[in-house]
């Protein structure tokens, strides 16, 4: 796996300025609006949801986990719904900065219990203080479309979340095969990404398991585009300037399996 590109601190930092930007993104918006990008969400529920994320992280920090934690505060749609919409704002500033406090206390080594593949991503404080930075992020994302704020990040975080993504396609459960499903995996198969001066990754396909690494080279399929669209194309999310040229059911299929987990 690749080495996060961000100090613990950062990470950190990061999710309580993704949190401020996104409650800067919402303030005065409609909470009933719809989510295009979440099918079924409405803002209010979007909000919740990042909020229960920030709190279930905090918990799972807090208690040194060893074993999964309850995460219906973060899936049930009926979770925190008697939060007054007027709340919302206190609340996400809250948990952000509580989860910040919890993880700065923890320090990144602190062994504990995440949903990563063990054999791939170490289980420690350092994995939860990054993705909660880039489910910030994403969310953010989302609420700026919803309320057409500008979404604007870091370079060197949008970097990071890429490679983080690209770390979460390497687990076995992105290209086991599948019933019905055609196989992932194949002699000369490759999947660049293009983001100019921002980075080129290269993805291979040809081996046991898919194996990344930064720089260019020969691809199969290719993915280009600014990196903030870049990362928002891998996210599901609407991208404009991402073009793609190559094999584009080898790409489908990759985004197909590598998507498993937005569903989870």
């Amino acid at each position: 796996m690749g080495e996060a590109l961000l100090a613990f601190d950062e990470y950190c930092d990061a999710i309580v300025a993704q949190t401020d930007l996104l409650v800067r993104h919402v303030k005065g918006a409609d909470p009933t609006l719809a989510v295009p990008t979440c099918p079924g969400w409405d803002l209010g529920r979007l909000l919740r949801h990042v909020g229960g994320d920030h709190r279930w992280a905090e918990e799972i920090v807090r208690t040194r986990a060893t074993e999964p934690v309850d995460d219906d505060s973060v899936n049930d749609p009926a979770a925190h719904a008697g939060l007054a919409d007027s709340e919302l704002g206190g609340w996400l500033a809250e948990g952000a900065t509580r989860l910040a406090g919890t993880l700065r206390a923890a320090g990144p080594d602190l062994p504990m219990w995440t949903p990563a593949d063990e054999q791939l991503v170490e289980q420690s404080a350092m994995f939860w203080a990054r993705r909660m930075t880039y489910e910030t992020l994403l969310h953010r994302a989302d609420a700026a479309l919803v309320t057409g704020a500008e979404f604007l990040a870091e370079e060197s975080l949008v970097v990071d979340a890429v490679e983080e993504w690209l770390e979460f396609s390497t687990v076995p459960e992105a290209y086991d095969p599948l019933p019905g499903v055609p196989g992932l995996l194949g002699h000369g198969r490759t999947v660049g990404f293009d983001a100019g001066a921002a980075g080129e990754w290269l993805l291979d396909l040809g081996g046991e398991r898919p194996v990344w690494r930064r720089g260019a080279g020969a691809a199969t399929v290719s993915v280009r585009g600014p990196v903030t669209d870049l990362l928002l194309f891998l996210y599901a999310r609407p991208a404009p300037g991402v073009e793609t040229r190559g094999d584009a059911e080898l790409l489908d299929l990759w985004l197909r399996r590598t998507r498993f987990w937005l569903e989870a």
